[in-house]
């Protein structure tokens, strides 16, 4: 798979992901808090909330290619309606 085709499936899958992001204020020097329900621990903060989904961004950016590094499935992201629209075979593991 060329490099520019796994970079189009990588932001593919990180946008499926913010559209699954959920946002909250919490109280804290950085009170906007985001989270991916179903990709354990991806979250982040920001100041705002344009910083906290960018921090988000890259959060699930480093969590998919430590997650390929070590040979661990990364789930699917789809529209379906289970949950968490979480499925196994997301992103390409080669």
């Amino acid at each position: 798979m060329n490099s520019d085709m796994n970079s189009a499936m990588i932001n593919d899958y990180i946008a499926q992901a913010l559209s699954h992001a959920r946002y909250e204020v919490i109280e804290d020097e950085e009170p906007y808090y985001g989270e991916v329900p179903g990709l354990a621990g991806v979250y982040a903060t920001g100041r705002s909330l344009e910083e906290c989904r960018e921090n988000l961004k890259n959060v699930i950016e480093g969590w998919i290619l430590a997650r390929r590094e070590h040979n661990l499935d990364v789930p699917s992201i789809c529209p379906a309606t289970d949950g968490n629209g979480l499925h196994g075979g997301g992103v390409d593991q080669k």
